[in-house]
């Protein structure tokens, strides 16, 4: 049996793109919706600087020195940097700040193309593409605001492929932890950072993780069961007959 998706509620919309969020812009105008896209109500990054409160208070009420952000909206890079600022007024931080660092897929990178060109405004990214859906935002609204952090701070933003975006999932997902394709390019960029020099050795660097392994399973069957040829991480599905002792032989394997 077959059955059409139901239509949105009042005042709801789905997608991250451009058209979902013109559709938003334009209902809100005409029929009253209340848009609680990114940015557009007041008190989204009043919630992402919770994660800046809690890292200050986990380093002994100090700041890292790099933290490195997957970046779509962007809100949370603005949510951390206020939440220091604000810990700095109240005397629990002192003016130390860490870099703060944008990633961004491949695929649509308008905010590492302007940091590039010195630009103050992202102009709209055509033909936006990457897998991790969270980073497939081709204008962020603060942009303004995410790239003055970023030269604040003496940062720096780097793109990463849907490529080391999938092979640094599957190290994360290894470790038990288990990330979406976005969260995983912060790690991404964490590995090219390393080896390019930028993050030095004995620097403490926080990779910020935005969103849980079941955000997007299919990518965990895309990467491990169905790329061809295997990933070099790949951890393909092994049959065995349904007996204890088929399991206990394949744990002995493996």
């Amino acid at each position: 049996m077959t059955s059409s998706p139901p239509e949105p509620a009042p005042g709801a919309a789905g997608g991250e793109s451009a058209g979902e969020s013109a559709l938003v812009r334009d209902r809100a105008q005409k029929r009253g919706w209340f848009d609680v896209s990114t940015l557009k109500e007041p008190y989204r990054a009043e919630g992402k600087k919770t994660m800046g409160l809690e890292l200050a208070e986990q380093f002994g009420w100090d700041v890292p020195d790099v933290i490195i952000y997957p970046t779509g909206g962007g809100t949370g890079i603005i949510g951390i940097w206020k939440a220091f600022e604000e810990l700095e007024e109240l005397g629990f931080i002192g003016p130390r700040r860490p870099r703060m660092i944008s990633v961004q897929a491949a695929g649509c990178a308008p905010i590492v193309r302007a940091f590039l060109h010195g630009l103050d405004h992202a102009p709209p990214w055509q033909n936006a593409w990457t897998l991790a859906s969270g980073l497939r935002v081709p204008g962020a609204v603060a942009d303004y605001l995410i790239l003055s952090v970023i030269r604040k701070s003496a940062g720096t933003a780097l793109t990463v492929t849907d490529d080391e975006i999938l092979e640094a999932k599957a190290v994360v997902d290894a470790s038990g932890v288990g990330c979406e394709p976005a969260s995983a390019a912060s790690v991404a960029g964490v590995r090219r950072l390393a080896r390019e020099g930028v993050i030095r050795p004995g620097e403490r660097v926080v990779a910020v993780l935005t969103g849980h392994v079941l955000k997007d399973p299919a990518a965990v069957t895309r990467y491990h069961v169905e790329t061809e040829p295997a990933p070099a991480r790949a951890n393909r599905p092994v049959e065995i007959e349904p007996t204890l002792e088929a399991v206990s032989a394949a744990l002995l394997r493996a």
